[in-house]
C-alpha cells in the first residue's frame, strides 16, 4: 500500500478535535488519511514538502451542471425565463452523448483545477441511457469524486405532446445504471436521481419520483427555485413530507422562495440545502438562504451552479455567500435604528466549513469526506501560501477564504491519488489538445442546430 507524508504545512483540518495547526504533517495510506499532528512518523513513506503551502480538505461543489461547461458565459446576460428557454428549450435538445462526455469532462477538470475535489453533477439533459454513461466516463476519466445525479431533459414539450412537468423520472435508466456501474456505494462515482421535485413536476411526478429513489436506494436532489404561483404542486416539499418520504437523503437547490413554514419543514425533515448565490443573485428576486438557514440552525451547502451564467470558482462562491449575507444583516441592523453590529455574520470559518463539511453532508458522504480526520478518504489540497495574492499568511482560515484562487491550488489528492502537482493538472497535455478542439467542435455544432448566435461572436484560438 503507497504511503505519504504531506509534510511541514499550515493544516487548516476543518475538524474541530484538530483545528488548525501552524506547522503539521498529514499522513496518507492508501486512500485514506491515517494520520494529521505536529509531527508524524511515516517511516519510509514518499514525502510531499508542504512548507510554504496550506493544507486543507478539497472543496465539495454540491450543485454543478458540469455538461453545460462549453457554453461558458454564453448566458451571463440572460434572465431567469431566457435560461429555460434557450438552454433547455433549445439547446440542451442538440446535445448528443459525445457532447455530454466533453463538457463534463472540461467542467470536472476545471473544478479539479481548482481544488474541488468533490462534485454532485447535476446533469439534467439526459435523453438515453447513453448520455447518461458517456457523462459517468468523463467524471471517471477526469478522477474526481463525484455524484452523479441523473437528471431529465427538460424541453418545453416533449415529441409526444407531454410537458417534462408531467413525466416521472424515467425508472429503467436509473435501474440500468444501478445494475450496471453503480452496483457499489463505495466508488468514486456514485449515483443519485436529479428530480423534478415539487416545484417543477405535479403532484403525482412528485410522489412517484420520490417513492421511486427510496426503492432503488438512491439520494436524491431538486430543484427549488419558483414563486409559489409558478409552482406545479404548490403544497412543495409538504407533500413528501407528509408521506414520509422527505429525509437527509434528499437535497433541496436554492430554496430561496420557501416560506418560513416550509423552510422548516425541510430542515426539519433532515433534508440539506445548497445555496449557489452566484445564480440566486443573478436571476431570482429573492435571497440566498445561507442566513435563514442558520437561523434554524441547519449547515448549507454551497454550489456554482450553472457555467454559462455563473463561473466555477468555489473560492468566489464562498466569499460571496459570505458577504452578501453580511451586507444584508448590516442593513438590516441600521434600519432597525440599532448600534454596529459588534460581531460579524457567517464567519469565515463558517463559511469554510459550508463548502467542505457541508457539502460532505449534503451527499451523505460525511463519515468520508469534508475533513482532514483520521479513517476519512485523503481528499486533500495544498494553497500555495507564498502566491503574490495569499503571502503572508496571518490567520489561515481567513486568508483561504479571502485571498485564495483557483491559480494557488498547487495540489491536489483525491483518494491519496495525486491529479495536480506543482499547479499544473496531471492531465495528458497532449489529451487535453485533441479535447479542447473537439469541445469546440462540439459547441459550434450545438449553436449551429440552434440557430444561436452568441452577442459577439470572437473566439480565441485552442492551440
Amino acid at each position: 500500500m503507497s504511503r505519504t507524508l504531506i509534510s511541514g504545512g499550515v493544516i487548516v483540518s476543518v475538524d474541530s478535535a484538530i483545528g488548525v495547526l501552524p506547522k503539521g504533517d498529514v499522513l496518507i495510506e492508501g486512500e485514506r488519511i491515517v494520520a494529521v499532528g505536529p509531527h508524524v512518523e511515516a517511516g519510509d513513506a514518499e514525502v510531499v514538502d508542504a512548507r510554504g503551502m496550506i493544507v486543507m480538505p478539497g472543496l465539495i461543489n454540491a450543485h454543478l451542471h458540469s455538461w453545460q461547461s462549453g457554453l461558458r458565459s454564453i448566458g451571463g446576460g440572460w434572465t431567469g425565463p431566457d435560461y429555460h428557454r434557450v438552454m433547455h428549450g433549445n439547446l440542451a435538445t442538440r446535445f448528443q452523448p459525445e457532447d455530454n462526455y466533453i463538457g463534463t469532462l472540461f467542467g470536472a477538470l476545471e473544478q479539479l483545477n481548482g481544488g474541488v475535489t468533490t462534485i454532485f453533477d447535476w446533469c439534467h439533459d439526459i435523453t438515453s441511457l447513453e448520455h447518461a454513461e458517456r457523462s459517468v466516463d468523463a467524471l471517471e476519466e477526469v478522477g474526481i469524486r463525484a455524484v452523479f445525479g441523473h437528471g431529465s431533459a427538460k424541453p418545453m414539450t416533449g415529441e409526444d405532446g407531454i410537458p417534462f412537468t408531467h413525466k416521472p423520472h424515467p425508472r429503467e435508466r436509473l435501474e440500468a445504471l444501478r445494475r450496471g456501474r453503480f452496483t457499489s456505494d463505495d466508488r468514486l462515482v456514485t449515483l443519485a436521481a436529479a428530480i423534478l421535485g415539487p416545484q417543477f413536476s405535479v403532484p403525482e411526478v412528485v410522489e412517484h419520483d420520490f417513492r421511486m429513489v427510496k426503492e432503488l436506494g438512491l439520494m436524491s436532489s431538486s430543484h427549488a427555485a419558483r414563486r409559489l404561483k409558478d409552482r406545479l404542486s404548490p403544497e412543495g416539499f409538504r407533500i413528501p413530507a407528509r408521506l414520509g418520504l422527505l429525509d437527509a437523503t434528499h437535497n433541496v437547490v436554492h430554496g430561496n422562495y420557501l416560506d418560513e413554514e416550509e423552510l422548516k419543514i425541510v430542515v426539519d425533515s433532515g433534508a440539506s440545502v445548497t445555496v449557489t448565490s452566484m445564480i440566486e443573485l443573478h436571476v431570482h428576486a429573492a435571497d440566498p438562504l445561507t442566513g435563514r438557514l442558520r437561523t434554524l440552525g441547519a449547515m448549507p451547502s454551497l454550489g456554482v451552479d450553472s457555467i454559462p451564467i455563473a463561473n466555477g470558482d468555489m473560492f468566489s462562491e464562498m466569499r460571496l455567500s459570505m458577504l452578501f449575507q453580511r451586507a444584508m444583516e448590516h442593513r438590516i441592523n441600521e434600519a432597525q435604528g440599532l448600534p454596529p453590529l459588534t460581531k460579524l455574520p457567517v464567519p469565515s470559518e463558517d463559511i469554510l466549513r459550508y463548502a467542505t463539511i457541508g457539502g460532505a453532508r449534503a451527499l451523505c458522504m460525511e463519515h468520508r469526506i469534508g475533513s482532514l480526520t483520521p479513517g476519512k478518504q485523503a481528499d486533500v489540497i495544498l494553497i500555495d501560501a507564498n502566491a503574490m495574492n495569499m503571502f503572508p499568511v496571518h490567520e489561515p482560515v481567513q486568508s483561504v477564504v479571502w485571498q485564495s484562487a483557483p491559480s494557488n491550488v498547487d495540489t491536489v489528492f483525491v483518494g491519496g491519488q495525486l491529479r495536480k502537482r506543482g499547479g499544473r493538472l496531471l492531465y495528458s497535455e497532449t489529451t487535453l489538445a485533441r479535447r479542447r478542439e473537439q469541445l469546440l467542435q462540439s459547441i459550434e455544432r450545438i449553436l449551429a442546430e440552434a440557430e444561436y448566435t452568441p452577442a459577439i461572436e470572437a473566439r480565441i484560438a485552442c492551440c
